[in-house]
């Protein structure tokens, strides 16, 4: 059954710290949440230009929740490079009433990492392994995209708290709408999801909650008011314009 506002698992969050010129308080995306950042009880899209601090944000909310900043859930304490910040000190949830059953920290760009240690931790462990709740087949031997659409089938659950960082990283257009497919699924089973992504086809789904970010401000838009929609729908439809602005002597 779909969440809602009495029943979503996390509703807000704010920074709790005096204004900060250092990293990652400089951040718009960090800087932004001087006002509550309100979450839609399905599904939240934070979406924006590179460099506003999107995956920071999403680090910073996962680390308040106990996850491991590189990804996986609360049991996951590997770190394969000490750079992440310390920003899951200073924010606040508002948590609802009810808990999810399951959570995880999605992360394209350290999957690699969480897939070397799952292998690792199975070899080394006893009783069940751990690839088998990824659909037991190792995420090296897959591809870059059947290994995250491994996790987001397989580990996902449902009647979890799922937050996603550029998960369309290895996808194609193709899986991508797959994507959308298994999003809704994870709604209908009871899931909250708050995705960072620059895809046009993910930010599709329906009622979700798109928050665009720019150097200033976080405003909540329409998918057709994004400027990632707006790019792609521009050089569509005038290809040979585009490219001849882009790639003139």
């Amino acid at each position: 059954m779909k969440l809602t506002k009495e029943t979503q698992y996390i509703r807000s969050v704010r920074l709790e710290k005096p204004e900060d010129n250092e990293f990652p308080f400089s951040l718009p995306a960090v800087q932004n949440l001087q006002d509550e950042l309100i979450f839609h009880p399905n599904v939240t899209y934070i979406v924006g230009e590179n460099g506003m601090g999107k995956s920071t944000l999403l680090e910073g909310i996962a680390g308040a929740l106990g996850m491991n900043p590189e990804g996986g859930t609360k049991n996951f304490n590997f770190s394969s490079y000490d750079s992440h910040s310390n920003l899951h000190h200073y924010l606040k949830l508002t948590r609802g009433v009810h808990r999810p059953n399951d959570s995880f920290f999605f992360r394209a760009e350290t999957y690699y990492n969480l897939a070397s240690n799952i292998e690792a931790l199975d070899q080394d462990g006893f009783g069940p392994k751990i690839i088998d709740s990824f659909g037991g087949k190792s995420l090296h031997q897959q591809s870059h995209g059947e290994s995250f659409f491994a996790t987001f089938m397989y580990r996902f659950q449902g009647r979890g708290l799922y937050i996603l960082d550029e998960p369309e990283a290895a996808l194609s257009p193709i899986r991508q709408l797959s994507m959308l497919t298994r999003i809704h699924e994870l709604v209908q089973e009871g899931s909250q999801l708050i995705i960072s992504t620059h895809s046009p086809i993910l930010m599709a789904y329906p009622e979700a909650r798109i928050l665009q970010l720019n150097a200033d401000s976080m405003s909540d838009v329409t998918l057709e008011e994004t400027d990632h929609y707006v790019t792609m729908k521009q050089f569509l439809e005038d290809k040979d314009r585009f490219l001849h602005h882009l790639l003139k002597n």
